[in-house]
């Protein structure tokens, strides 16, 4: 059983990252940008000729502090958490060099009963490690599956994203690749949930699933092209609840409404991976 005082008060290890222009170009071609050829627009942000421009979505992994739900000592079951809801605002533009600080902490812890689990709120500060301006702030549910009926709180628990009635204005569908979460991990996510078949079938899936952060990428990249006209200065945040994993080579239908509103299914299976979505728009 998890001690709920303890796991609020967590030391997770700040994190310093040095930031290059290929990491800037690796994380975008790690969501799947670059797979159209003729699509100019992209070029900003997969090579350095003509960027690199950061892609907004790139804060979830900046001075990210690694798997450390995964360290036994927080007492959590970390074979049975899913990634449930995540959260970025961005501040000013992420910068394509330099060097930044990641600082996470343990934000709220809700119980929601014995054999229900349990919600760990988390957040992010991303500053510039030079003048210690804000660049960024991300934050993220997580859903402890196997953690509930520590007698912790019921609430407060954050609320949805309403969603607009009615047909989408804007429908984009995106594939990702089936090598995909191999690359993706390199970003600094290492969760052997998205790589090891035994590791996915122990926590029930019936092959490795596609980082949640991965998912958000392709999203954040629909909503760049659809919304923002490839701009990355007017994407100034977004949040989303994820629903259903996604397993790597599946399709990401993204249906999006003009005032920022959004959610994400799998074509392949019809079923929504991502509900709830809300971008903030300049």
């Amino acid at each position: 059983m998890i001690d709920p005082e303890k796991l609020l008060n967590f030391p997770i290890p700040e994190m310093r990252q040095r930031i290059r222009p290929q990491d800037a170009v690796f994380y975008a071609l790690s969501i799947g940008m670059g797979q159209d050829p003729l699509d100019a627009r992209q070029l900003p942000y997969i090579t350095t000729q003509k960027g690199p421009v950061v892609m907004p979505a790139m804060a979830v992994v900046l001075g990210h502090p690694g798997f450390w739900l995964g360290n036994p000592a927080t007492g959590v079951d970390a074979l049975r958490l899913v990634h449930g809801e995540q959260r970025i605002t961005l501040h000013r533009p992420l910068p394509a060099e330099g060097e930044v600080i990641g600082r996470t902490r343990v934000t709220g812890l809700v119980d929601k009963g014995e054999g229900k689990g349990a919600l760990l709120y988390s957040e992010k500060e991303i500053t510039d490690a030079a003048t210690g301006e804000l660049l960024a702030v991300t934050g993220s549910t997580t859903f402890l599956r196997g953690d509930g009926g520590f007698g912790g709180p019921a609430g407060p628990v954050l609320p949805p994203n309403p969603m607009p009635e009615g047909v989408p204005d804007h429908v984009l569908d995106l594939p990702t690749r089936p090598e995909q979460a191999l690359y993706y991990r390199l970003n600094g996510d290492d969760n052997p949930l998205h790589t090891d078949p035994e590791v996915a079938s122990r926590a029930g899936f019936p092959r490795p699933i596609l980082h949640g952060l991965c998912t958000l990428g392709v999203v954040a990249h629909a909503i760049l092209r659809e919304l923002c006209g490839y701009s990355a200065g007017a994407l100034k945040g977004l949040s989303l609840r994820f629903s259903a994993p996604v397993y790597p080579g599946e399709t990401i239908r993204v249906e999006m409404w003009r005032g920022g509103a959004f959610r994400a299914r799998v074509v392949e299976r019809d079923v929504v991976v991502v509900n709830n979505g809300a971008a903030v728009l300049a």
